[in-house]
């Protein structure tokens, strides 16, 4: 069982809270604890990808803690899907999907896979 941990950032010398969950997630990857705040990790991450790694999940700009809207730093908002036409397997509709459809695989409109899915 994990407990809330504070840790202190090596490059602020800031205490942050390593969360009972995110440490759950750290070890069941394989992964060592944090050794910067959110803050600091996002600086770092911004000058390695020479942008703004800030902004946050759900408006959280970093506190202290990685738990809040998701795991570690945020991610760079992606650009627009690059969308492949294809035919339904199941009705014969045209229908756009994100991936390269393979030879011989079945893809299906929204309509038809929303259909194939189990029930919740």
């Amino acid at each position: 069982m994990f407990t809330d941990k504070n840790l202190v950032c090596m490059d602020c010398s800031q205490e942050f809270v390593f969360t009972a969950r995110d440490q759950e997630f750290y070890s069941e990857r394989g992964f060592t604890e944090p050794k910067r705040c959110t803050p600091c990790r996002n600086a770092r991450k911004a000058q390695r990808e020479g942008g703004s790694a800030g902004g946050g999940f759900g408006g959280y700009t970093g506190g202290g803690s990685y738990s809040a809207g998701g795991y570690g730093a945020p991610r760079a908002p992606r650009g627009p899907r690059e969308m492949h036409p294809t035919t339904c397997s199941d009705c014969g509709k045209e229908t756009m999907v994100p991936f390269l459809p393979t030879s011989g695989k079945p893809v299906y409109c929204d309509t038809c896979f929303a259909s194939r899915r189990p029930a919740r």
